[in-house]
């Protein structure tokens, strides 16, 4: 599997049979899975606490770190995928929806090269 070969439905789906063949679905309510999510950033966060800009943005020269951030990374993804499941969110819409806002919301004439608001 791949991003360019593999939908979000496919990962809901795959996600959806984890789930269902340990009947975790009693457990998976909305508000179970948002704090999931956030433990799990947590620990993402974690793991660039202590770096500098400069030294976060040399983490992919080391195996072992990006091995603990793609770990990471995939919990905080499936609690999202799960969630979105539960409540019913149709992701791709919500993404490009967003999107949209973001592009009326800040102009990039306006906001080119700038991060502060």
């Amino acid at each position: 599997m791949a991003d360019d070969k593999t939908t979000i439905k496919e990962l809901l789906d795959c996600i959806a049979e984890f789930e269902a063949q340990r009947d975790w679905q009693q457990f998976h309510s909305p508000k179970n899975l948002a704090m999931g999510i956030a433990v799990e950033t947590g620990e993402l966060l974690e793991l660039f606490q202590w770096l500098s800009t400069e030294e976060s943005r040399k983490v992919v020269q080391d195996p072992a770190q990006m091995d603990r951030l793609r770990e990471e990374m995939a919990d905080i993804f499936c609690y999202l995928l799960n969630l979105a499941h539960v409540l019913n969110i149709d992701l791709s819409e919500a993404f490009y929806m967003k999107l949209q806002r973001n592009a009326q919301k800040y102009p990039p004439d306006k906001y080119r090269g700038k991060y502060k608001i």
